[in-house]
């Protein structure tokens, strides 16, 4: 990480929902760079919403109580993470990125990550954010331990520090 700079994260709606529930993990440890600041979030309007659709399907058979109650967590944590949001991609853009993605889900949300250029596109759908995908967009994509390996080198090595 450069000095003053933030690493701008755009992470993929599976981390965001993982990160949310889960209480300890790579997923909710990126999610708590961005609360701190030391990351900033990039938060795509076709992730937002695939979140929160995810969220009112996992927290269905819970008591009512304890929606609320994650429901608010994540409503505080947002507000902590002030991310850089990244309305949705105009239709005629998806149908002309079909091209980009094997998963016609994903083209609004790889369309999201190549208009904000984040430093970094985190993902667990390993699936259809290949390495190709990586080349035809000029996205860096990783997994959260493929992210965090990258981080501790570029703490541990003074010459990997621009480069993360």
């Amino acid at each position: 990480m450069s000095q003053g700079k933030r690493v701008r994260v755009f992470l993929d709606s599976n981390v965001l929902t993982a990160g949310i529930v889960s209480t300890c993990g790579l997923d909710k440890a990126v999610l708590s760079l961005c609360a701190a600041r030391i990351c900033r979030l990039v938060l795509a309007e076709a992730v937002r919403e695939e979140v929160e659709e995810n969220l009112i399907i996992r927290l269905g058979g819970m008591e009512s109580g304890d929606v609320e109650r994650v429901l608010d967590s994540y409503v505080h944590l947002i507000r902590l993470m002030k991310p850089e949001m990244v309305p949705l991609p105009r239709k005629a853009d998806v149908l002309a990125g079909r091209h980009l993605i094997r998963h016609a889900a994903d083209v609004p949300v790889l369309l999201s990550a190549i208009a904000s250029r984040p430093d970094w596109l985190i993902t667990h759908n390993t699936k259809h954010f290949t390495p190709a995908v990586a080349r035809r967009s000029g996205l860096r994509i990783a997994t959260p331990v493929e992210f965090f390996r990258a981080l501790s080198k570029s703490l541990s090595d003074p010459v990997a520090r621009g480069s993360l």
